[in-house]
Formats: C-alpha cells, structure tokens, sequence
C-alpha cells in the first residue's frame, strides 16, 4: 500500500501510568512494559501498528525527556530527531500544540493522528480503516476527529461523547456532548441510548486545523509556541522549548479544545480497545488458569487462590508462593511488594500520591 507522505502520527509517551503501580514508576512507566506478556513493549505495540500505514520517517513520539533514551533503545528505526521531548511533565493540550507547531512547520499540509502510546487494539486491520478514512475525511473537511469505542458494558472510568443522528459523512458525526466519568446508573442510561461513545484519546485533524483552534480557545499557549515558529526543527528548538514549554497551562486537549471549538467530530468504531487504565483492565484482558488467577512472571505458584492478578518483576529466579487469596492483586517488584483487593484498583493512584509524599518520592 502506498503511504500518503502528508500523513502523519504523534504517540504520546509521557505518562507514568500511575494506576499501574508498582510495576509502573515515575523511572520506568508503563508504556515500555510488556505488561500484555507478548515480548513488546506497549510503545512497541504501538508503534508497529501505525508503522502498517504512516512512513517511519512520519511517526513522531512526544515524551518527557527523561524517557529519550528508552524511546530511542526500544524504537531504534525512528529518527531521532522524530523523538520530541517535553521538558516538564504538564497535560495533552501543551503537548498538541508543540508537536502540530513542529509538524506544520516542517509541512503546512499534514494530518495529523494523535494517540496514546499504552492502548491495546486487537482488531487492528479494522483500527487501520478506521484512522484512514478519518484522515481521509479530515484532509479535505474542516473538522477535529476523534475516535469513538462502541461501549459495551456501562464503565464508570471513562468519559463518554454524545453524538449527533445525523451523519455529516459515511461514519462521520458532529459531536453534541462530552461527560466525564458518569455514575453507574448515568452511563447505564449512556450505554441504553445508542448515541454515545467511549472518548478514545485518539484524535485526527490538519496541523493547520488544530492550530486555528488554538488561536481561538487556547490563545496564551498559541503565542508561547507560535514565537518560535523559525526555531522549530533547526538547533535552536530546544532551548526554546525549555524555555516556553513549562509556561503553558496544564490542561488536557478535551478541556483546552474539543470541549469549547465547534467543529468537534467523531467517528464510532468498535476494534477491540482498551485504556489498560488499571490493574482490573488488564485482569479482564490476558488469559488465566482453571481458577481465574493471572499470573505474570517466571516462578508464581498458587495454592487454594482465584480470581488474583499475580505479577513477579523483580527476580527471573525468585519464586512466588500464593496461597488462600481471593480477588487480589500481588505485584512484586525490585524494591516493592503490593497487595490489593481487586475491586479497589481504581484507588492505586491515592495510594501512589499517599507514598509518594510519606516516602519523599523514594518509591514513586
């Protein structure tokens, strides 16, 4: 299949995936864990999925600096000048407009796809139809794409947008509304109407498009990067950055833009995803054995236990003796042992943010 050269893609790899503690740390996030035990990392996954239909030299990862390196080891075919680093940890919204910034300088006609470097996708030929009628769509539509997961059970842990009935295109809608976590009995209600999607994080629009809307909705960080229009991808980048980077409000791209602009779309599509937000997420995901316990790692042996979650990363010699649990989480890592009901796995990150402060940062 032949590429189209306008067509591009930035992975979002900053993340420290804090829900995923202990495996998950600010040193290593989970991104560059085989947390699915296929022998690739989540960026690797990723990487090789779009890598189907966008040009090597067209993939563009966007990360905290102290994650080049380990960008640079797992990805080793990608330009490194294609690894764009954030110098301070802030939200999406900075991290769009740096990287459109970049993008359109260095082509004014580029589409754009945008997405999380830690989803997993299993239907990834229909994955790759999907995000090339999008781009399709938007290369000749004045429109933010994003993409909508056909929600099949009513989740409490993700945002939800409604969309209009009528199509603007084939698969193609105006978006009417978004909402943020609903309660069990809203998104039942969500879930019953038809008419609302899970909001993905995969987002496609023209360089040029996104950075319109910018200038509308987000002007302050508009200017803080449009100062440096020349500078970018030449040697004065980067200090530029470092400089105009950790002015920028902390804000996510939904809050900064989609929420506010008024050309938001959404195409619903159903390709088997999922966040890998939590522990839980990934229990439901990876098989398990005749009791229902997943176990990742060499040397775990479980005795009068199920439904447990069983992860050894700290030694490929140690070995793990589980016995008399039911619905846990046990993760053993270089320097800590967690232990978890299975229920209270939306509650890791107060735990995180808890030890983080009592410890100094020692164990986060």
């Amino acid at each position: 299949m032949k590429k189209n050269k306008n067509n591009y893609v930035v992975i979002m790899a900053g993340g420290i995936g804090s829900r995923f503690w202990p495996l998950s740390k600010r040193s290593y996030p989970k991104q560059f864990h085989d947390i699915l035990g296929v022998g690739k990392s989540l960026l690797r996954l990723t990487f090789d999925r779009f890598a189907q239909f966008i040009e090597v030299e067209n993939i563009f990862v966007i990360t905290n600096a102290s994650y080049t390196l380990l960008v640079n080891d797992q990805l080793p075919e990608m330009p490194v000048a294609n690894i764009i680093d954030e110098p301070a940890s802030m939200n999406t919204a900075p991290c769009v407009a740096y990287a459109s910034f970049k993008i359109f300088a260095k082509n004014p006609d580029a589409n754009i796809i945008f997405a999380p470097s830690d989803h997993l996708i299993t239907d990834e030929r229909t994955f790759e139809e999907s995000l090339l009628k999008a781009l399709q769509f938007t290369s000749t539509n004045k429109m933010l794409l994003t993409l909508g997961i056909k929600p099949n059970r009513p989740d409490t842990g993700y945002g939800y947008i409604q969309h209009h009935e009528k199509e603007v295109s084939d698969g193609v809608f105006m978006v009417k509304t978004f909402t943020e976590k609903p309660t069990l009995e809203i998104a039942q209600t969500f879930l019953d109407s038809g008419d609302f999607s899970w909001n993905s994080g995969i987002f496609i629009w023209k360089a040029a498009d996104i950075l319109e809307e910018f200038n509308l909705h987000q002007n302050d960080m508009y200017e803080l990067f449009h100062k440096g229009m020349k500078k970018f991808n030449t040697s004065e980048e980067q200090a530029f950055i470092n400089k105009q980077y950790p002015l920028c409000k902390s804000i996510s791209i939904d809050y900064a833009i989609m929420e506010k602009t008024k050309i938001a779309g959404i195409v619903p599509v159903d390709f088997g995803w999922s966040d890998l937000g939590t522990w839980k997420s990934l229990f439901v995901l990876r098989d398990k054995d005749e009791n229902n316990n997943l176990k990742h790692g060499n040397n775990i042996e479980v005795y009068n236990s199920k439904n447990c979650l069983i992860v050894e990363e700290s030694n490929p010699n140690k070995l793990v003796v589980v016995e008399g649990y039911e619905d846990a989480i046990i993760v053993d890592t270089d320097d800590i042992l967690f232990i978890s009901h299975l229920s209270k796995e939306q509650e890791v990150r107060e735990i995180t943010s808890d030890i983080k402060e009592k410890y100094k940062g020692k164990f986060s």
